[in-house]
């Protein structure tokens, strides 16, 4: 935990105290504008035709987690998957085989991966709506840890933990590596106030202002780590520029606008363009939609292209030239053709949503009982909607204020969403499903009976008239 501190107090330094020279509106403006005219310009072709690799751009708070766990887990072996994808530290996108990418990384993450290979989704919320939720996971998680009387036994017990598990906690995900440890020191310094001061306490009935307890969701927004790292940060991630980026002079950029907004609108350009481009936009608020249109437009296609991977493998296997090498592959690549076929072996679209709705349920049912365990500690506190409802109107305009660039491009991705969804409804109206020919062959069977019919009594009308007038004629000649 003190290596988390640490950063923390250094990033809030370098936010709060930057150079004075550094920010100058003149050399922003000619910066950002560089920038921007270099990043608009790409070479993004059959942008809505899957690639090689997927990379699932996962703004924090959207949902993305349950994308990868209920949509792609189910169609991409963990042989395909790039490793530690949500772990920059450790991350290798050049594994052999790699197949998709899932992290909060932001757009410059591109730029270690083949990009004329790399196909991009990503899922965008309302911007008011998303910093709700980061407000209350970073509370959520933070609360987590009050089970230790203080930060000392709590960063030995982590440190022990971390050791001993060797996997990637919360903690090391970017954003949350900077707001979990802000938020848990905050929820520590609230509770040792409470015991000093003592009972009775009185803590008032709005969980969004209740200081006692947690950080007032007023002062949340306007601190600077939340000017930092979620304001307009889904506009930021999807143009490649938060403080977690690839690109040497993101944080310059970013605090150019933050500290000129008027040039904001060059950043917002760059991501409405990078939109554009990607295979999949969706929209949290329209979830039912979004998950069909997910399944339709990428997972079919990744159906497609896994099975013809596996038909590939399974004939280079059988070839004379490859059947007589026996070469050592690692382990996570080993018996990848066989891995690959048992994710897409009769999987159908609606298969996969059927098996998405299962695994939602489950999640979520699992999610809220975490939750709801963590925000015990923090009673009366509670976060529900009827609570938000209570905000006051002014605080709802701050954030859509602080949050302008995001607004617009949300509006910008719910147009996407609308033209992919009638594409998506028009190429399905268009093609053949096996109910289609069901119903085209109940169709022929249906119009062939009434030929068969039809002809069968002509048939039978001309035989009888044939059998009339020979009679006739053989009277006559009588």
């Amino acid at each position: 935990m003190d290596h988390e501190r640490l950063a923390l107090v250094l990033l809030v330094l370098f936010l709060v105290y930057p150079s004075s020279t550094a920010y100058d509106f003149e050399h922003c403006k000619n910066s950002v504008k560089q920038w921007a005219s270099s990043s608009l310009h790409s070479d993004t072709k059959d942008g809505h035709i899957l690639k090689d690799l997927l990379f699932l751009l996962h703004v924090p708070r959207t949902g993305g987690r349950t994308y990868f766990h209920c949509f792609l887990k189910k169609l991409y072996s963990g042989a395909l998957e790039c490793p530690r994808s949500y772990d920059k530290l450790r991350f290798n996108p050049r594994k052999p085989g790699c197949r998709l990418l899932v992290t909060h990384d932001d757009y410059s993450m591109v730029s270690k991966l083949p990009g004329e290979k790399t196909s991009v989704v990503t899922i965008l919320r309302d911007p008011i709506e998303r910093v709700f939720s980061a407000y209350e996971f970073s509370i959520e998680v933070g609360a987590r840890f009050l089970v230790h009387p203080n930060l000392t036994s709590l960063s030995k017990m982590s440190g022990r933990v971390r050791s001993k598990s060797g996997g990637v906690s919360t903690l090391e995900i970017w954003p949350w590596k900077y707001l979990v440890p802000w938020m848990t020191e905050d929820l520590f310094s609230r509770r040792e106030a409470r015991r000093r001061k003592g009972q009775p306490y009185v803590y008032g009935n709005d969980s969004y202002d209740m200081e006692e307890i947690v950080m007032p969701l007023h002062e949340y927004i306007n601190h600077p780590v939340a000017m930092d790292l979620i304001h307009n940060g889904a506009t930021f991630q999807v143009a490649g520029l938060t403080n977690n980026s690839n690109i040497r002079d993101a944080h310059e950029l970013r605090q150019c606008v933050i500290t000129h907004p008027i040039l904001g609108k060059h950043v917002l350009e760059v991501a409405k363009k990078r939109l554009d481009d990607m295979l999949y936009v969706g929209i949290t608020e329209d979830q039912r939609q979004s998950a069909t249109m997910f399944a339709n437009v990428v997972g079919a296609q990744v159906i497609s292209q896994l099975m013809e991977s596996s038909i590939d493998n399974n004939t280079s296997e059988q070839s004379p030239s490859n059947s007589d090498s026996n070469i050592d592959t690692p382990d996570d690549q080993d018996n990848n053709s066989s891995t690959v076929e048992a994710k897409s072996e009769n999987m159908t679209v609606g298969n996969l949503m059927e098996t998405y709705e299962t695994c939602v349920s489950s999640l979520r049912s699992s999610q809220s009982q975490r939750r709801t365990a963590s925000l015990k500690r923090l009673a009366p506190a509670n976060f529900t909607k009827e609570a938000r409802r209570r905000i006051p109107d002014a605080l709802l305009k701050e954030i859509i204020s602080l949050n302008s660039l995001d607004m617009e491009l949300y509006k910008h991705a719910k147009e996407i969403f609308q033209r992919q969804h009638q594409n998506m409804e028009q190429e399905l109206q268009n093609s053949v499903t096996p109910e289609k020919w069901h119903v085209m062959l109940n169709n022929s069977i249906g119009s062939w009976t009434v030929i068969y019919i039809f002809g069968f009594t002509f048939l039978l009308f001309f035989i009888c008239f044939y059998k009339s007038a020979k009679r006739r004629i053989s009277k006559i000649k009588v």
